[in-house]
């Protein structure tokens, strides 16, 4: 072992878990962790990845860096591990510095013992040195894939984590991915800088999932008779949110409990719905794929595409969220060749044409009154309607061209980055106590935050202008009114929710006629995209070879035999037993 350990893996197992022993190759990932040596992690969609850094980061005696692009995810994995009595933030684009600065303190003093970061933090030189003064332990870089210009997800940010290995060059780096290719692999590798590393494989194939490519035209109603056969809570991923509404309202009006879930939702809606549909007040949940990123819930049963996904590795990611629980579950494709036409003609869209990009950079500059060559730590709220409408531009190309910067590395844009609010006692516990006494109407406000939060002296705490609106019976904007007051009297800092995505500038903003986008890397993202398709799109039209064979050969996977109960192995076999024909019902 390559420091003493504060307990062992299998008593912190247990203590935080209540699981008696390790699954599939966790414990050999963790072993080698704590031996100090650099590792990648290869498993599946709820095979577990997560405690596979987070069980040497308990026996480990400093702090774990855990690196994710997703702030959803993030958020989900700190507030579990908090529920659990271990200490866990986040910092991540839409945090004041005050409050990055406070967190970077509590870490410092080992009150924190898993922090979540996102990559794009690692590229402000400042940020680096107060990570340089952390006791850190070890690093996860979760998402790996993101770091291989091979990868569905390339993120720029990404080839900073090298960075950080120039000073803490005795500390192990665990990558981990549930989809990689044997060439995303070697650049995981490769780009991490990692030393002797061991790679760990965790078989991708699931037999009690079946996987089921249906060609319909008529979607809605072979979707509605999926549901009506096999009972229990599903998922229906759709590209669109009007059609993810639309959706949840043809399964209510037929009797089937649904509702529905996208980032443009507030919120606290959001919060609520996932948790109706975890704690089964509600069957079905029709989402896009800003749902389900870390949501344990074992017992799924369906997962039902409408819509054909970009890549093979987002579909296999969605289609793997069901029968975690290890019960026979199925993963639904609903086809139809025009869907490949659609696929093809957003390709087109996707990359705009450089004086379009260059225009769109130049707009967000100017909306956020950045002036060229300045620097700029702050996240600022887009609402891409109202933007659109003042600079005349058309918001499809204001999307793409705003990713394609992003994967420049030129700007961040988060779209699961609506943060609830925040409040900070920036007075003492004296001069809160005459704020009480000599301002009406504030008092009962205050003893209700001191109440129902802990630490509002010392850190920003998330607070609901909701559940303070309940418990006071009064209008949210009265709460909010109230908070502003205190704020405005230097009594709290109080950060409202954001409500729109965040946009984040990272370096120093460059004057359009100077912004250098290879028209070479362009055309190598779009072809890049184009290959991507066109997978999905073979997979989804072949008929000949078993669909849980195929996607272990995508994979890198050669030993897989036909599951014999997906649509083509159905349909290659003459004799069908009871359980077949469930399957064949819905062929």
């Amino acid at each position: 072992m390559h420091a003493a350990l504060v307990q062992k893996p299998l008593d912190a197992l247990k203590q935080y878990w209540g699981y008696d022993a390790f699954r599939g190759i966790q414990e050999e990932v963790i072993a080698n962790v704590l031996d100090g040596k650099d590792s990648i992690a290869l498993m599946p969609t709820g095979g577990g990845k997560s405690l596979c850094y987070q069980i040497p980061g308990l026996c480990l005696p400093g702090l774990t860096i855990v690196i994710t692009p997703l702030i959803a995810l993030m958020k989900d994995q700190a507030d579990d591990l908090n529920r659990r009595k271990i200490p866990a933030a986040c910092i991540h684009a839409g945090l004041k510095r005050s409050e990055v600065d406070v967190l970077l303190e509590e870490a410092g003093q080992r009150q924190i013992k898993f922090l979540f970061l996102s990559p794009e933090r690692l590229q402000a030189p400042h940020f680096l040195q107060r990570l340089e003064r952390l006791p850190i332990s070890l690093i996860a870089v979760d998402e790996a894939h993101c770091i291989s210009q091979w990868g569905y997800d390339f993120r720029p940010a990404y080839l900073r984590i090298a960075d950080v290995r120039e000073w803490v060059t005795d500390i192990p780096v665990l990558a981990l991915t549930a989809t990689a290719t044997a060439d995303v692999i070697h650049d995981i590798a490769l780009k991490l800088k990692l030393r002797s590393v061991q790679i760990f494989r965790m078989s991708f194939a699931r037999s009690n999932l079946h996987y089921m490519v249906l060609h319909e035209e008529d979607k809605w109603n072979r979707m509605l008779g999926v549901f009506q056969k096999i009972p229990g809570s599903g998922l229906v991923y759709l590209r669109n949110r009007r059609k993810t509404e639309e959706v949840a309202k043809f399964l209510n009006e037929s009797g089937i409990a649904a509702s529905f879930y996208h980032a443009g939702l507030e919120q606290e809606e959001r919060a609520k719905r996932q948790q109706d549909w975890l704690d089964g007040k509600v069957r079905i949940m029709a989402c896009t794929n800003a749902f389900g990123m870390g949501i344990n819930k074992p017992d799924v049963r369906t997962v039902v595409h409408m819509s054909l996904p970009d890549c093979v590795e987002n579909y296999f990611q969605e289609a793997g969220r069901g029968g975690r629980d290890g019960n026979t579950a199925y993963a639904v494709l609903l086809y139809e060749p025009n869907d490949a036409i659609e696929l093809r003609r957003q390709l087109e869209e996707s990359f705009p044409e450089l004086p379009l990009i260059r225009q769109v950079y130049q707009a967000l500059a100017h909306r956020f009154q950045i002036a060229a060559g300045t620097v700029s730590d702050k996240s600022y709220e887009l609402d891409v309607a109202a933007f659109c409408d003042t600079f005349k531009l058309n918001p499809l190309t204001v999307f793409h061209s705003i990713r394609l910067l992003e994967k420049d590395g030129l700007i961040t844009f988060t779209e699961d980055s609506m943060l609830p609010s925040r409040i900070l006692v920036i007075v003492s516990y004296k001069d809160l106590y005459e704020v009480q006494v000599f301002g009406p109407g504030l008092d009962t406000l205050i003893k209700l935050l001191l109440r129902n939060y802990s630490g509002l002296f010392d850190h920003h705490v998330r607070i609901s202008e909701y559940e303070l609106a309940g418990k006071l019976r009064l209008p949210v904007e009265k709460i909010e009114g109230m908070l502003h007051h205190l704020h405005a009297r230097g009594i709290i800092e109080y950060l409202p929710r954001t409500r729109h995505p965040l946009i984040t500038f990272l370096d120093q903003r460059i004057d359009s006629k100077n912004l250098r986008i290879s028209p070479e890397n362009l055309k190598h993202r779009k072809e890049h995209y184009h290959n991507k398709i066109e997978q999905i799109i073979s997979y989804a039209s072949g008929t000949t070879v078993c669909r849980s064979v195929w996607l272990l050969n995508y994979f890198g996977d050669t030993n897989g035999v036909p599951c014999g109960n997906c649509d083509v192995c159905i349909r290659n076999r003459k004799l069908a037993g009871p359980q077949e024909k469930l399957r064949l019902a819905l062929l």
